[in-house]
C-alpha cells in the first residue's frame, strides 16, 4: 500500500488495482492520520472496511464526457477515476480542474501532465489561489463560476457525468456555478469534507 502524506485520507487507486494508494493529509487534531505518519510501518496488517454510500463511482459503462473538480486533496478520488478511464474508457473525453494554493501543493501533478500527454482526450486545467499559475493554459484564482465558464468553454463538450470533490465550501461554490451554467444537478455527484480550502 502506497501511502502519499500531502492529502486527506482517501483513495487513489483505480479499482481492481493490485495494490492499494492512500493518500493521507496528517492533520494535528486527525484521528487517524496521526496513525498513519507516526505508528503505521510497511508490512502493517490494516483493517478497512466500506465503502460507506457509493454514488461517487465511475465506471467504464457510465455515459461521458466526464468533468472532474477537485480542490486541494479533493483530487484524490477523482484521480482514481482518472486511473480507471485511462485504462478502461481513454476514447471518453475527460476534463480536470483542479484548485490547489500552490503549483508544488498540485497531489499527483506530474502523472496528471504525463496523462495529458500520452492521452489525447484528457484535459488537466490548474488554477493555483496563492501563486501565478505556472502554465499558460492555466488560471491564477480562485475556482469561481466566471473560470468554470472558461474551462467548460476552451473545453467545448458537455459532459455527462461530473464529479466534484473538496472541502464543503469549495463544493458547494462549484456545484452552484455549474448548475448556473446549465449542468443538470443529477448529472453532478459530489464528495465534501470538512475545512475550509
Amino acid at each position: 500500500m502506497a501511502i502519499r502524506r500531502n492529502a486527506a485520507t482517501r483513495i487513489a487507486s483505480a479499482p481492481g488495482a493490485k495494490d492499494i494508494e492512500l493518500a493521507i493529509e496528517r492533520l494535528e487534531d486527525g484521528e487517524v492520520s496521526p496513525f498513519f505518519h507516526e505508528v503505521a510501518r510497511p508490512g502493517d496488517t490494516i483493517e478497512v472496511r466500506g465503502p460507506i454510500g457509493g454514488h461517487f463511482i465511475w465506471r467504464a459503462e457510465d455515459s461521458g464526457p466526464i468533468l472532474l473538480i477537485g480542490g486541494g486533496s479533493g483530487v484524490v478520488p477523482l484521480m482514481a477515476i482518472v486511473r480507471e478511464w485511462s485504462a478502461t474508457e481513454p476514447k471518453t473525453p475527460v476534463l480536470l480542474v483542479y484548485s490547489a494554493r500552490t503549483w508544488e501543493e498540485l497531489v499527483f501533478r506530474d502523472e496528471l501532465l504525463n496523462t495529458e500527454t500520452l492521452e489525447p482526450n484528457f484535459t488537466f486545467i490548474a488554477t493555483t489561489t496563492r501563486r501565478p499559475r505556472y502554465r499558460a493554459e492555466d488560471f491564477d484564482r480562485r475556482l469561481d463560476r466566471s473560470l468554470l465558464r472558461d474551462a467548460l468553454t476552451r473545453w467545448g463538450h458537455t459532459a455527462r457525468s461530473v464529479y466534484v470533490c473538496g472541502s464543503n465550501v469549495f463544493v458547494e461554490a462549484v456545484a452552484s456555478s455549474l448548475v448556473l451554467e446549465s449542468v443538470p444537478a443529477a448529472r453532478i455527484r459530489t464528495e465534501r469534507y470538512g475545512g475550509k480550502d
